[in-house]
């Protein structure tokens, strides 16, 4: 009998087991219909192609290149189409599709299919490069919509499911589940990204992501790969940036965001504790933007930013984001760390405006002759054409690192500013200043590499 008994739960543990797994198919009946396929046209010049330059028929050489590099006629060789695939979902009855902005942000022609076969020519309603987030129409009624979920309760663990184009092949469901949440990506600043292990590849871009109550919580958008191919890292959009980003595009055609005039690092635990502050925390203030709201407000290189307008800044990538998110005209308040106390300040936001390209700085003459230091550094005092150019009343030039200072990462022709936020004016007063701290002791040196500054905590060692 008590065999049979453990035969029995023997042979029942893998149906218990099996039983547990989430059963999506309902989830993937109900809101399948509302995720749809993007397929773009652009047109292009092959650039292998010799080209005639366009000229007048009395032109001289129009003869010339007429007869050596005839003119193609319409849809001639040297025009050509290139078409690319992606995904999308419906958000409202009227037609109202998201979807990525490299999916669409080239596209001569969008095509939109459905899953009952209808396709619909799309317009561009708007596209936002720095969230990666389109919003495009199609001229329908009556259309299945997406239901919208909050994607601050999702659960790392928690099961999640994407529909969307792989390679072309339409309406193809994947689950997995959420890898990690408020994931920062590089030079992305703008988004908290959902990270899953939901299998994602090329023609997934654009399509949703379901948790199990047939919510949409984010957009697929990237995928970490060294192949080309899903390698179980690929990242979504939360939905609430993209509906934030939706509104604003569909009510303006843009996207308004909020800045502060400041470029900031993250403050590592050594950074932490060369400024006394108790865990590594905020945002670190390597300059100032001069005239900007920041400046105006009485921030400094050197701060430490620990909350902004009521929320707590727990890394640096959280600043853009929240900074970002701040309506322009808005006075907030912002909390510092300085000299190892917290203070508040009042910030004015001003709005973002497109990107700029940095003019890179010159060097002047020849500086005096390079001075020995210790911690591998060779040091020199900059002329006063170099200090204009660079907009700087001190600073002494790197000449050479190596050892301790090129370990911390301290690279030639870095322009070192100040030690624990006390100005750097010449070789000698640097020398005095770090002959000053005890063996072991961890400072902060700010340093101005190119048109950025970045503070480099550094161990103070006998050479």
């Amino acid at each position: 009998m008590l065999k049979r008994l453990f035969l029995a739960l023997l042979f029942m543990a893998p149906l218990t087991a099996a039983a547990q797994l989430p059963d999506f198919t309902e989830l993937v009946e109900k809101q399948g219909p509302a995720v749809v396929n993007i397929s773009t046209m652009q047109s292009a010049r092959n650039p292998l192609l010799p080209q005639a330059p366009n000229l007048q028929e009395d032109d001289p050489f129009y003869e010339f290149f007429r007869r050596f590099i005839p003119q193609p006629g319409p849809g001639g060789p040297r025009e050509f189409q290139s078409q690319s695939l992606g995904s999308g979902f419906i958000i409202s009855q009227d037609g109202y599709i998201l979807t990525n902005a490299h999916v669409v942000e080239t596209a001569d022609e969008i095509t939109v299919k459905l899953t009952d076969k209808r396709e619909f020519k799309a317009k561009v309603i708007g596209a936002d490069r720095r969230t990666d987030i389109a919003l495009i129409k199609i001229d329908a009624t009556g259309l299945p919509a997406v239901k919208v979920g909050d994607p601050n309760k999702l659960r790392v663990g928690e099961w999640v499911l994407a529909i969307g184009s792989p390679f072309g092949f339409e309406n193809t469901v994947t689950a997995g589940i959420v890898s990690a949440k408020g994931r920062a990506l590089p030079q992305e600043n703008y988004v908290p990204f959902i990270q899953t292990d939901v299998a994602v590849n090329p023609g997934n871009s654009g399509g949703p992501l379901f948790n199990l109550r047939g919510e949409v919580v984010g957009i697929n958008s990237q995928i970490y790969s060294r192949t080309g191919g899903f390698m179980g890292l690929s990242f979504a959009i939360p939905i609430d940036v993209a509906n934030d980003i939706a509104q604003q595009l569909r009510t303006s055609g843009k996207v308004s965001r909020g800045r502060i005039g400041v470029v900031i690092q993250s403050v590592t635990k050594e950074l932490a504790d060369g400024f006394g502050l108790p865990r590594p925390q905020g945002a670190l203030v390597n300059s100032v933007e001069k005239g900007g709201p920041a400046e105006k407000a009485g921030v400094e290189p050197g701060d430490v930013i620990l909350r902004f307008d009521g929320k707590a800044v727990a890394s640096s990538e959280d600043l853009p984001r929240i900074v970002g998110a701040t309506k322009p005209g808005s006075k907030v308040t912002m909390q510092l760390w300085r000299n190892k106390t917290s203070r508040d300040v009042q910030v004015v936001i001003v709005e973002m405006q497109d990107d700029r390209s940095a003019r890179q700085a010159r060097r002047g003459s020849k500086p005096p002759a390079a001075a020995p230091s210790q911690y591998g550094l060779t040091l020199s005092d900059l002329t006063d054409i170099q200090r204009g150019e660079l907009k700087i009343s001190g600073g002494v030039l790197v000449e050479n690192a190596q050892g301790a200072s090129a370990r911390a990462g301290i690279r030639r022709s870095d322009v070192i500013l100040a030690v624990n936020n006390q100005d750097v004016k010449s070789v000698e007063q640097f020398n005095q200043m770090m002959g000053q701290f005890d063996k072991g002791r961890i400072v902060a040196l700010l340093i101005r590499r190119g048109t950025n500054s970045l503070y480099i905590p550094f161990r103070v060692d006998s050479n």
